[in-house]
């Protein structure tokens, strides 16, 4: 394929990736989205192939049938629950990537016409020790998510005296060992900057607290992003460069927008700052008392009630009670209730995380609304149905000013009449914090599986 050719394949694949990003903002196009994604991938892929420089396609196709056949094995596989941190371990291998891909040129740079082992351009000197770093910051970034996701370490800030000075230190002498890399390109300079760079991964990741997880994933959505940028300008690839762009920008884009609404710095969180300045607060509930209820006891009073507004959180996705609230909301419509759902920004733990739950019950769009669309309602409703979400709906980040959660928007379901809260116990949720939402007058609890509970009511609801 000639070279114009393949610029041109290129530049439609990247048109196609744009309109994925497109299609993926809303859930009505989500699946249009998808499939240009696919269409854009399949024709870099197939232009890559065939480019004169590739040589031998019996590695390529090893490597192809190796990684396909792993990403079709986790696709069948994986939880619903577990989305999050797969995500997170995918980010890391981006980021290791794009270190290999550095390295790989640093050490034959006749291979990427870049030029000589000691006598490298300048610029591809900056591009690979800036590439490297990137990589290596989402590499070890991505895995310390990744545990703290699937709760191998502890969800709760790691914080320690000067910890973000040392981290501006690091990230001081990166800078400094870059410029010296450009100048003379030491070997060790360049694994100093790789070694660094994988200690700051780190260093950045564990002060923040889990309620701030969600935010933490699209960050190292960007970082991953900013790292393929880097390995296309390493191997002269003008495709990867844009769709590396592409993910990095919009990567930042969407973590900006939630650092908004969860009323954080947005600064602070790519210095890894957020989540480090109080620690975690008691889940001591003393002799505070709640008023629990049955199945039955819910399916009276939803069938009694005019409106009710479903909140959605993690304990959803537990329980992959979906299926049953949508049910469970039919049966409420065809009582004449007005039924709707309310979506916080980080519920569950990434973004858009219910509302994949919800597409896959065959939700209506319409009766989904988002934080800021459907927050005034609470006050005229009269069920706020409450399924596992206990940071965002959680008053205290409106109420007590010593909270760590203080300042964060949250669903305001404590203004409805009467709140019905599922959850397994009283622990607190991954913010680590107490929830005093369970000890209000008109929340009754609802103690079991999400699912379980759910179905219950439903079959109350056919009783009556």
């Amino acid at each position: 394929m000639s070279q114009d050719l393949t610029t041109f394949v290129y530049l439609v694949a990247s048109v196609c990736f744009i309109m994925a990003l497109r299609g993926l903002s809303h859930p009505k196009t989500s699946l249009q989205g998808n499939r240009f994604g696919m269409v854009g991938m399949t024709l870099a892929v197939l232009a890559t192939l065939a480019t004169p420089g590739v040589e031998t396609y019996f590695g390529i196709i090893v490597a192809i049938a190796i990684g396909g056949a792993a990403g079709a094995f986790i696709a069948r596989t994986i939880d619903m629950t577990a989305l999050p941190q797969l995500v997170a371990a995918f980010h890391s291998l981006v980021g290791l990537a794009a270190v290999l891909v550095a390295g790989s040129a640093f050490y034959a740079p006749e291979a990427y016409g870049i030029g000589t082992p000691g006598d490298i351009k300048t610029a591809s000197l900056i591009e690979m020790a800036i590439g490297a770093g990137i990589g290596a910051v989402t590499f070890t970034g991505s895995i310390l998510a990744f545990g703290k996701l699937q709760g191998l370490i502890t969800g709760k800030p790691v914080v320690f005296a000067g910890q973000h000075l040392f981290n501006a230190v690091l990230g001081v002498a990166i800078v400094l060992l870059v410029v010296l890399f450009a100048a003379s390109q030491p070997v060790w300079v360049f694994w100093a900057i790789v070694l660094i760079s994988l200690a700051l991964g780190v260093l950045l990741i564990i002060p923040i607290g889990g309620a701030d997880m969600p935010v933490i994933v699209s960050m190292l959505n960007s970082y991953s992003g900013w790292a393929a940028a880097g390995v296309g300008f390493t191997l002269g690839n003008n495709l990867l460069i844009v769709t590396g762009a592409l993910v990095g920008s919009s990567g930042a884009i969407l973590s900006y927008i939630m650092c908004k609404g969860m009323n954080r710095s947005f600064f602070n969180v790519i210095l890894g700052g957020f989540g480090g300045e109080a620690g975690a607060g008691s889940a001591d509930t003393g002799d505070k008392s709640v008023n629990s209820g049955s199945a039955e006891d819910a399916s009276f009073i939803l069938a009694n009630a005019g409106s009710v507004i479903i909140v959605p959180g993690y304990g959803l996705a537990v329980g992959q009670a979906q299926q049953a609230v949508r049910e469970m909301a039919d049966m409420l419509k065809g009582m004449g209730v007005n039924v709707r759902y309310a979506i916080h920004p980080v519920a569950g733990r990434m973004p858009g995380h219910m509302n994949v739950l919800l597409a896959e019950a065959n939700v209506p769009y319409d009766e989904v609304l988002e934080m800021e669309e459907i927050n005034r309602d609470f006050q005229q409703t009269d069920v706020a149905f409450v399924i596992g979400a206990n940071d965002i709906t959680n008053p205290a980040a409106e109420d007590d000013p010593q909270s760590p959660i203080y300042g964060m928007p949250v669903l305001k379901v404590d203004e409805a009449k009467t709140v019905l809260f599922i959850k397994r116990s009283l622990s607190p949720g991954y913010a680590g914090i107490d929830n005093p939402l369970f000890y209000r007058d008109n929340t009754m609890m609802l103690f079991g599986d999400a699912k379980q509970m759910t179905e219950g009511i439903v079959k109350a609801l056919e009783d009556q």
